[in-house]
């Protein structure tokens, strides 16, 4: 997996690894920050250097402000790369943990007061998964898979594909908690 971000997406992805605890899959979480279409190109050149490695390879970002987001998408599906985008932005994510959401969302700082009605405390740098998320994330997917088309996440605001990726860390429906 290759996030955008240096703290939340990641912090969150590898507290998920070690919940579900699911042997059938190998987790490598790299950070790089930089625009969608740079982490597609980095995360192929990567996979590139060594493909018999990794069986997929995941970019996890948001839409954010970014004006490359059609660009990365076209570049992803050229180059076999697989995508976990979020729109607005991870913390939708995050909030589908607690509660359905499916109006209109400026960015960051609409979402986040939505957030921290159920996440008192949330801090994008400390991420508390065992407590804020680990019991919910089944539930998250669902609610997230019902905001847009499978791979058209990017496109529909709310929406967030990070329940794909999420549900084959956990292993699929047998391994929901």
């Amino acid at each position: 997996m290759f996030c955008d971000s240096d703290v939340t997406e990641r912090d969150y992805l590898r507290a998920l690894v070690g919940h579900v605890a699911n042997p059938a899959v190998t987790v490598r979480i790299r950070n790089k920050p930089c625009s969608p279409s740079q982490l597609v190109a980095h995360a192929a050149s990567f996979r590139d250097k060594a493909p018999e490695d990794f069986d997929q390879v995941w970019c996890v970002f948001d839409v954010d402000d970014y004006s490359d987001i059609h660009q990365a998408v076209k570049k992803a599906g050229d180059l076999g790369i697989k995508l976990a985008v979020s729109n607005p932005c991870f913390e939708l994510w995050l909030l589908l943990h607690h509660t359905p959401h499916t109006a209109h969302i400026m960015g960051y700082r609409q979402l986040v007061p939505l957030l921290t009605k159920h996440v008192p405390a949330y801090d994008k740098a400390r991420i508390n998964f065992p407590r804020d998320f680990g019991p919910s994330w089944a539930r998250a997917v669902e609610r997230a898979r019902g905001l847009a088309t499978s791979g058209q996440e990017y496109a529909v605001n709310p929406s967030t594909g990070v329940w794909a990726l999420v549900e084959i860390i956990g292993g699929g429906s047998d391994r929901r908690r």
